[in-house]
């Protein structure tokens, strides 16, 4: 874009208000070009045999699964601990790592139910952090603090009308806290719904072998991964319901 051109879209193309940046008095909405339709049997029809398997796979897996309500003799999930290196105002959005992180590509979903009337809670907000593949925090280092607009491996994030949720991050890795003393890899939660009691915990992954020594880990916290191939590579999914106690 020429100096020109920048100069006359930001002078012309919007407007600024009392309450912020607003739309030009000849903005019209954007629009629509169709809808998904049978996207899978076109998919199915345009490709190879191997490779509109994994093409079906791939619609597959971003398919909303069925949820299941807990059992009658369900309890809350288990809090655990805050640690150190929460942030308050993170951004809302889907996607807790920068593009391109580095590490082993997780999607985790689930949803959150209520313990007292045992349905799906929507509009329930998770904040949610953790470390990079090597363990670091984007704010574990005293002497070298992010920016405060600036949030890297964290994200807010809503239920949707059938307590719902999803996101994709990677796989977090272990880090040293003592001499002889590892956390295991593992993500924070942060869950809060209006009428239940906010909930402080955190997910860990089966078979880590940190998980031995380790005092604040929970085992009911503990989920199981499966991988997951597709035409460009492979991620791993896990499931990860929680239950809210009312106040």
């Amino acid at each position: 874009m020429s100096d020109s051109s920048r100069r006359e879209f930001l002078t012309g193309g919007l407007a600024v208000g009392a309450t912020g940046l607003l739309l030009p008095d000849l903005a019209i909405a954007t629009e629509t070009s169709g809808d998904l339709g049978s996207y899978g049997d076109f998919v199915a029809n345009q490709r190879p045999p191997a490779q509109a398997e994994l093409a079906a796979t791939r619609l597959r897996e971003i398919a909303v699964p069925a949820g299941q309500a807990p059992a009658a003799n369900a309890r809350a999930t288990e809090d655990n601990i805050l640690g150190p290196y929460h942030r308050a105002n993170v951004p809302f959005r889907a996607k807790i790592t920068p593009p391109l992180e580095p590490g082993t590509v997780l999607v985790i979903r689930g949803r959150v139910y209520g313990l007292d009337t045992r349905r799906p809670l929507p509009g329930t907000m998770l904040d949610i952090w953790q470390a990079d593949a090597r363990g670091r925090y984007d704010n574990d280092d005293p002497q070298r603090q992010p920016a405060a607009n600036l949030f890297v491996n964290r994200a807010r994030l809503m239920t949707d009308e059938n307590g719902y949720y999803e996101y994709e991050t990677i796989h977090p890795g272990a880090y040293q806290i003592g001499p002889n003393a590892w956390r295991p890899p593992h993500i924070h939660y942060w869950v809060r719904k209006q009428g239940y009691r906010d909930l402080v915990t955190q997910l860990y992954f089966r078979g880590d072998p940190h998980q031995r020594d380790d005092q604040f880990i929970r085992q009911s916290l503990i989920i199981d991964l499966r991988e997951v191939r597709i035409q460009h590579g492979t991620y791993k999914v896990g499931t990860f319901d929680i239950i809210l106690a009312a106040r």
